[in-house]
């Protein structure tokens, strides 16, 4: 027997799939858990609403390709506003397709936010 052939049925192949299997269940849970815990903190943050400044806009386009046959390929955009605040911070929240349209860098106006949770931009 060859060394593959040792890998392969002597234990070794079964080994290396529970390791791989294991190492993406750990992963899958950490991401979950750090979504639980965004979102729990970002509930227990207070709602506050400052005066900001619209200074930067961007989109990140996915592309998804799926197998098979039919070369199926999916793509999903998300959309982020970068606001600056009276002290100069700068905070960037994902907000919807309708928002980013309204919105134009430069604009002023009173931002509503949870944490890093967007919750409106109001302009006078």
């Amino acid at each position: 027997m060859g060394l593959l052939d040792s890998f392969m049925f002597g234990g070794g192949f079964e080994i290396l799939f529970f390791l791989i299997f294991a190492l993406v269940l750990c992963l899958f849970i950490v991401m979950i858990v750090r979504g639980v815990s965004q979102w729990h903190r970002n509930n227990n943050s207070p709602r506050l609403t400052v005066e900001a400044t619209v200074v930067a806009k961007r989109i990140d386009v996915s592309h998804h390709h799926h197998g098979g046959e039919t070369h199926h390929m999916t793509t999903s955009t998300r959309y982020y506003v970068t606001f600056q605040v009276e002290s100069g911070d700068r905070m960037e929240f994902s907000v919807s397709g309708r928002e980013y349209g309204l919105l134009v860098e430069g604009d002023t106006g009173r931002l509503t936010f949870q944490g890093t949770r967007y919750l409106g931009f109001t302009q006078p």
